[in-house]
């Protein structure tokens, strides 16, 4: 018998309290299915964590997440966070404390919800520790300043070992994929050194993994041809907010954000579900809120925790969990109204739990 997997459970702000344990009801009846052993941990996080224990982040979290194997992080709502010292986004924490700078988005078309094209099936592999994003860009301070009133500099901020690990991660599963293409998406022609330098390292990395076709497209005309010929492209990888603008673009083209999944990895061996969307405070408490992206991102963790573990369970229960949702989602009342369905939250759960029961 294995020994089992600790994964954390850290429901966020809103609509997350509803979606998070959603996902960890779906994960438990995967697991029961196929005899995985998971210890599961709840921790705070979030508005609700500010209220009780005086932190979005209470001092403790981050030290029991560092122990553990993987963890499903809820939306994280901060901009609604009062100004106060223990209101603070966690986000950019738990990225670079943890070093999870890959952040894995899939898009994948399901019939009758609502996707502009049939047949979409690629992955988008962010960069998630550099970039623009001044909350994460720098070890002290902020990428982003404001020398005089009526100046702000914003610095974008690309390395070499970012870069490259980024790109590794993004071949082994290009490699792992049956059309095993990769698309290097950038802006080398205006950033000549940081999108340069990206490029480089990208291609560096691809002559380790000669049965993985690359190429290159330049990020304008990568917004352009994600309208007009998303199934063409297999993986893709691109620097932070490249990734970040493409990712919501994609997830537009299957039914929105909802269908929206996110695995950030790093160079250890912990693994964090996000799904890419955001708290979603004006349904919150309504029991309409999609769960599929949660559940996915849930899914995906445990199917890559099984992979990094050898754990066969894992590996049979997330393959589980993928055959339920494409069940469940054929059903229009297993499925949420943004995906024209006419069921809620607790029926999409329900539809799945159901479904994951009755496959042999």
């Amino acid at each position: 018998m294995h020994k089992p997997l600790v994964i954390g459970i850290l429901n966020g702000d809103d609509i997350g309290l509803e979606i998070v344990p959603a996902a960890v009801e779906v994960i438990r009846a995967a697991a029961e299915h196929t005899g995985l052993h998971i210890d599961w941990r709840a921790l705070p996080i979030g508005r609700t964590a500010l209220e009780t224990h005086g932190s979005t982040f209470p001092d403790g979290t981050m030290e029991a997440l560092s122990e553990m194997d993987g963890f499903i992080l809820g939306p994280i709502g901060h901009q609604a966070y009062p100004k106060v010292p223990g209101a603070i986004n966690p986000h950019p924490i738990l990225r670079k404390r943890l070093n999870l700078f890959a952040n894995i988005r899939p898009t994948r078309s399901y019939p009758g919800l609502g996707a502009l094209y049939e047949n979409i099936d690629l992955v988008i592999v962010r960069e998630n520790n550099e970039g623009f994003q001044p909350d994460r860009n720098v070890v002290a301070g902020s990428g982003e300043f404001r020398p005089t009133e009526d100046v702000t500099i914003s610095v974008r901020v690309i390395t070499r070992i970012g870069s490259s690990r980024v790109a590794r991660a993004a071949f082994e599963i290009a490699q792992q994929r049956p059309r095993k293409r990769l698309t290097i998406v950038h802006k080398n022609t205006v950033f000549k050194l940081g999108c340069g330098m990206f490029v480089e390292e990208c291609l560096r990395i691809a002559k380790e993994f000669p049965d993985v076709t690359v190429d290159e497209v330049i990020v304008d005309t990568m917004a352009m041809r994600l309208v007009r010929d998303p199934q063409t492209f297999d993986v893709i990888v691109t620097t932070n907010m490249f990734g970040d603008i493409l990712t919501d673009e994609a997830a537009g083209l299957v039914g929105g954000l909802g269908m929206a999944p996110g695995l950030c990895i790093g160079e250890g061996s912990l693994a964090m579900a996000q799904a890419t969307h955001g708290s979603a405070p004006d349904i919150a408490g309504k029991g309409i809120a999609n769960p599929f992206a949660m559940i996915e991102s849930a899914r995906m963790m445990i199917e890559w925790l099984g992979h990094n573990r050898k754990i066969d369970e894992a590996i049979r229960a997330a393959a589980l969990i993928e055959a339920a949702l494409t069940t469940a989602l054929a059903s229009p009342s297993s499925r949420t109204p943004d995906i024209r369905g006419t069921g809620d939250t607790a029926d999409m759960t329900r539809g799945i739990v159901r479904a994951i029961q009755t496959i042999p």
